[in-house]
């Protein structure tokens, strides 16, 4: 079984443009939150997301194609030129033998939104006629397909909050089954616009204070936006073209609960990362650091801290666990990408991130996450979870190079 190389990695986040800038931000424990003002929802009881710094997709749109492309897709780019820069691909490193797997919650939301006001002001106006094709969940993928000639398959993976985890478990084992010699993969999501905001609000999932993961008090989440970007190849690939690895995805679980729309379920997440680490053929005491899904909910935080003790048993008396969600917002579909590029970041400078706005050990919880400052650790291998709605799981174990 061939080996996976990490070779680039890129980002546009609440942090700002930069795989490096996420990084940053996570570890100084500088959250991207800001307030987040919908004029057209009369009763808007959350007012914070965290959402691209003030005029960063309006540059980022500048040299897009707006008539074409949703910005989702153009986040999704972004984060690409970055991944694809700092892997040193050329022209000839894509064609038949390099794939795209894609993932998305929910597509082009700023062009469905923009389409529902519009037919609703005037239902027999002219409608955008590239409103399908700006809007369709795959877009991303096929932009990224075109814009550096990638010809292999084209996956669009949409599993709610873990379909960027997906996308880069799937995107391994596709070099790894020898289907493609490179992978582009990651997620995109631009969630931030009024209908799908109070679609969320009404769920009653959303602080609207501040996302306090593990800890006493908590009572939510914070939606986020953004793309990250993966570059995998196989280690032989990488080798002869004189690339140096980041690190290796060695190991990827994925699981599906079977059993509630939204309440999440111990046994499939801890069944989840159970089979990640067999995967990875390493042991639970192997892992040094665990980002976690922690969206600072109540029945998730519980839920996951639980699956975490079940899978790696003793080993999780000294293991360092955080939650990155109150830095970079929960971005859905993207989520697990961005988590991916901290987890990354983590491993190789051995130094687990803290979870902000930590107040108080939850004793139902069991898990007392990395608060406020950075901690450092020695380890080979970090792991990284996303566990969305619907009951999907998927968890990625990542080695130093």
């Amino acid at each position: 079984m061939r080996r996976v190389a990490v070779t680039g990695v890129g980002a546009v986040s609440a942090c700002g443009l930069g795989a490096e800038a996420l990084w940053r931000a996570t570890l100084e424990g500088r959250s991207g939150v800001r307030e987040v003002l919908f004029p057209a929802m009369r009763r808007q009881q959350v007012t914070r997301a965290a959402k691209l710094p003030e005029g960063l997709l309006a540059s980022l749109m500048e040299g897009s194609k707006p008539r074409f492309q949703d910005p989702v897709s153009v986040l999704a780019l972004a984060a690409a030129r970055e991944a694809v820069e700092q892997a040193g691909l050329g022209p000839d490193d894509f064609g038949s033998r390099c794939a795209v797997v894609w993932g998305t919650g929910f597509g082009g939301a700023p062009t469905l939104n923009a389409g529902y006001h519009q037919f609703i002001s005037d239902p027999g106006g002219r409608f955008d006629p590239m409103t399908v094709p700006k809007v369709m969940a795959n877009a991303p993928a096929s932009w990224i397909g075109m814009a550096y000639g990638a010809t292999g398959p084209t996956y669009c993976i949409s599993t709610a909050c873990a379909s960027a985890t997906q996308a880069i478990g799937l995107g391994t084992q596709l070099i790894r089954g020898g289907l493609a010699d490179r992978c582009i993969v990651g997620g995109a999501e631009s969630p931030l616009v009024d209908a799908q905001f109070q679609a969320w609000e009404s769920l009653h999932v959303m602080s609207a204070t501040e996302c306090r993961p593990f800890s006493a008090g908590r009572d939510g989440m914070m939606l986020g936006e953004g793309a990250g970007v993966v570059v995998l190849e196989s280690a032989e690939a990488a080798r002869e073209r004189g690339a140096h690895p980041l690190a290796e995805v060695a190991g990827y679980g994925a699981t599906s609960d079977a059993a509630d729309l939204l309440r999440p379920d111990v046994a499939g997440a801890a069944a989840c990362m159970r089979q990640a680490l067999a995967d990875a053929g390493i042991e639970p005491s192997a892992i040094g650091y665990v980002n976690a899904h922690g969206t600072g909910t109540v029945a998730n935080d519980m839920t996951e801290a639980e699956a975490i003790r079940s899978a790696f048993g003793p080993a999780s008396e000294r293991l360092l666990v955080s939650s990155t969600k109150p830095v970079h917002g929960h971005a859905l579909g993207a989520a697990g990408a961005l988590e991916f590029i901290v987890t990354l970041f983590a491993l190789r400078e051995q130094t687990a991130p803290p979870t902000l706005n930590f107040t108080a050990a939850d004793p139902r919880v069991g898990i007392e996450p990395v608060p406020h400052r950075p901690r450092i650790f020695s380890a080979e291998a970090a792991l990284t979870n996303s566990f969305a709605f619907g009951g999907v799981n998927a968890s990625l174990v990542l080695t130093q190079a």
